[in-house]
Order: C-alpha cells, then sequence, then structure tokens
C-alpha cells in the first residue's frame, strides 16, 4: 500500500473483486479500480537512427557533432541564449516517462541520481535500475532535449547546465497507470524539483470524465497531487497529445479505451471530461510545430488550453502527407532497449514539444532563480513568439484524411497559445 496522506489519496493492492463495495463508506470520498485505466505511451517510435563521432568539446551548442540536424533549437534562439547561460546545475527538472538512460554519453553527467525513483505501481523504487528504461526509449529521448550535455558527443540539449531527474511512471508494458502518476508528482514536489516534464495522458481514455464515476476518483487524484506540487513550487509541463482534436470543444473520441480492456466505443467528450494532466488547472500546455513553424499535422490545440507551442516535428508538411522526410523530426538521445546500446535518433510528437518548453522554462528559472511556478509560466508565455493563425481550414497533409484543423484567435490563438518558446527572450 501507498499511503499519500498529503492529499488524502491511498494506493492498495488487492484480489479481492468486491474490495471497492468494501472499503467504501465514512470518510471515504470516493474509490475505484485502477485496473485497465493504464494509457499506452505514444512514443511513436524512433523513425530513423543516427551516427555521432565524438569530438572536442567547445562550450558551445553549435559545436556538437550533431547539431546542423537540430533544426529545432536555432528555431527556438538557442545558440543566443547560451551565450548568456546554459542554465544552473541548481535547478532540476524531472522527468516523467519510461525511464532514462543512466549510461548514454550525452547524459550520464547530467542526471539527478540521487532525484531519481521508479513510481510503478504508486511505490517507490530509487535502485538505479528501477529508473533506467526497460522498453522504451521515450524518456531517454525527452531528457536529451532538455539537457544533453555540451561535450563533444552527439547533440545539445536546451538547458545543458541543469539536471533531469528520471521519475519512471510508464511500466513495461508502455502504460501510464494514474497511481504512478500521483506518486511522480508527489516525489517531484518532495526533493526539490522545480519543474516536470509530462509527455503523456492518463487514462485509457485519453479524455478523464469527472461525470464517469469509475474515471472521478483518478480526476480528483490526480488534480489534487498537481496543485500539491505547484503548492511546492513545481512547474508542470504537458503535452497536447497527438490527435489533431479541439480540446475546447464538444466532439467525439472514437479511439479509446485503447489498452484492449474494454471494447473501444464512441463518446462524446463535453466541458466534463479533461485531457490530464495537459488540462489540469496550472499546467503549462504545449503543441507543437514543425520547421515552419506551424502547427504540426498531428497536433491537438485548443484556446485556452493550449499555452504556448515548441518544435515537435513534421515530418509530412514537405510532402503533403506521403512519404517521410525523417530530418524534419526532432533528433535527440535514444537508447536501444533490445541490444542495450545508447545512440541518437529521430522521434516526433508533442511529446518531443513538451521537452523544449521545458528545458526554456530551466533556463528562465537559472536566469531568475526563486520564481515561482505561476510567475514562471506567466513568463513563458510572455516572451514567447506570438504566431499568426493559417488562413480558413488547415491541413498541411491532404494526401492523409482526418487532419483538417480550424484556428481561432489573434496573437494569442487555439493554436499556437501565446507562440512559440524563446530561449533568448527568457534569459536575456
Amino acid at each position: 500500500m501507498a499511503n499519500y496522506s498529503q492529499i488524502g489519496v491511498l494506493v492498495a493492492r488487492t484480489t479481492n473483486p468486491d474490495f471497492a463495495n468494501a472499503v467504501a463508506g465514512a470518510g471515504v470520498e470516493s474509490v475505484a479500480s485502477t485496473t485497465g485505466l493504464g494509457t499506452q505511451l505514444d512514443d511513436g517510435g524512433t523513425l530513423e537512427t543516427v551516427d555521432a563521432t565524438a569530438q572536442a568539446a567547445t562550450g558551445n551548442p553549435t559545436g556538437e557533432p550533431l547539431w546542423g540536424l537540430q533544426w529545432d533549437m536555432p528555431q527556438i534562439h538557442l545558440p543566443e541564449a547560451h551565450a548568456v547561460t546554459t542554465g544552473s546545475p541548481n535547478v532540476v527538472v524531472g522527468v516523467l516517462d519510461s525511464g532514462i538512460s543512466s549510461t548514454h554519453p550525452d547524459l550520464a553527467t547530467q542526471i539527478a541520481k540521487d532525484k531519481s525513483t521508479s513510481c510503478l505501481g504508486g511505490m517507490i523504487d530509487t535502485a538505479e535500475a528501477a529508473w533506467n528504461p526497460t522498453t522504451s526509449d521515450h524518456g531517454t529521448h525527452v531528457a536529451g532535449t532538455i539537457a544533453a550535455a555540451i561535450n563533444g558527443v552527439g547533440v545539445a540539449g536546451v538547458a545543458p547546465g541543469v539536471k533531469v531527474a528520471s521519475v519512471k511512471v510508464v511500466n513495461d508494458d508502455g502504460f501510464i497507470y494514474p497511481e504512478a502518476a500521483v506518486c511522480g508528482f508527489i516525489w517531484a514536489a518532495e526533493h526539490g524539483m522545480q519543474i516536470t516534464n509530462n509527455s503523456y495522458f492518463i487514462d485509457p481514455w485519453e479524455f478523464n470524465c469527472r461525470n464517469d464515476a469509475r474515471q472521478r476518483p483518478v480526476w480528483q487524484a490526480v488534480q489534487r497531487a498537481i496543485r500539491y506540487s505547484q503548492n511546492k513550487g513545481v512547474l508542470n509541463i504537458a503535452s497536447a497529445g497527438n490527435s489533431n482534436v479541439n480540446l475546447q470543444h464538444k466532439f467525439i473520441d472514437s479511439g479509446s479505451p485503447n489498452d484492449g480492456s474494454f471494447p473501444v466505443e464512441d463518446r462524446t467528450i463535453t466541458g466534463a471530461c479533461v485531457d490530464l494532466p495537459a488540462e489540469a488547472p496550472g499546467v503549462v500546455t504545449v503543441s507543437a510545430v514543425g520547421p515552419t513553424q506551424q502547427k504540426s499535422y498531428y497536433s491537438s490545440y485548443g484556446q485556452g488550453v493550449v499555452e504556448v507551442t515548441a518544435p515537435g516535428g513534421d515530418t509530412r508538411f514537405r510532402t503533403g502527407g506521403s512519404p517521410s522526410t525523417l530530418s524534419d523530426a526532432i533528433l535527440s538521445t535514444t537508447f536501444n532497449t533490445v541490444t542495450k546500446t545508447n545512440g541518437w535518433g529521430y522521434k516526433q510528437g508533442t511529446s518531443m514539444s513538451g521537452p523544449h518548453a521545458a528545458g526554456v522554462a530551466a533556463l528562465a528559472l537559472s536566469a531568475h532563480p526563486n520564481m515561482q511556478p505561476a510567475a514562471l509560466a506567466s513568463f513563458l508565455q510572455r516572451t514567447a513568439d506570438a504566431l499568426p493563425c493559417p488562413a480558413g481550414v488547415y491541413n498541411p497533409v491532404p494526401k492523409l484524411a482526418g487532419f483538417e484543423a480550424t484556428c481561432s484567435g489573434g496573437a494569442r490563438n487555439s493554436f499556437y497559445g501565446a507562440g512559440e518558446v524563446n530561449a533568448y527572450n527568457v534569459v536575456k
């Protein structure tokens, strides 16, 4: 059993099929089984691996061997920012994900091992093997975008001077269960992390409906954990999702649940349903753009939901949908979970845009210490580069069906929020 008394949440394991009814009553607000409530991580797969030859470290991100393939970093003005600061080691970003390879040459010096843990099953396990990746390198890729070292090897991270902590919430089957996410937020709050990156959603239904008796306890527990972390000084950053849906409006979700626990069903998504953690209050939600600074074809969006945007890659826009141009995805650190070898490779998704924003937030906090979460969230938005709505119906991939979208709003809009994060603006 795990007792999160800070937020009034208990996690229990039992073989009793009537457990929920047995414990319901006085003093228990709600209870639900999380069986079947794990959502599978959408990691996009490693699209292509890249070889890197080590060379002398220059102290400059543009001197890293693979910098020429990192189109995303100049797009957010990283070289100018690094002329001011590469970040402070006092800033720790919690990567709530599938684990980080502690042997990767671009990450080995970057991990705060004393703040890393596995949260699988809602239980803490700080053994290094427990928080390393086992079946997915998603977290390793995310961590590299945030903080890959400037060391003459591979790529440069947005904030290579800061530390990342591996908080493993994705199990070996690729599922994120609510108790793991709750554990992750509480762990980050109590171990000095100022920022977390969350490139996932909770529940096999992409949208968690608080008017659903089974889902409401999950909604309550996760919201409490997020609120607790915010009160402890943590800014939580989350990806908007890769479903190309307008998170502001009612629509039909026809792809959930995605874990095989129940038949897939059509559900009307209303204001009672939210994408957690992206739509939780106080969370900075990030959409994705490609090399043209236009919304990536897959990125979800929504007026009042998306706060900022960042590079997430778009491998389809050049060809209108097919074939893919892999170099338009995001290059970062990888780990082959079969051969147990480290490397570098391309992925795309809002999972990749989120860590760009987390890295920029880490630079901002390095340049402006003691900034509280709400102020930091506001600062990210005020310093972003506004991007205009495309006219009419937007569809960069006409060869593919179902990717039309319409942008609403002005300088602050449903596709890009306040705009694309700007690393130089937050440190100058």
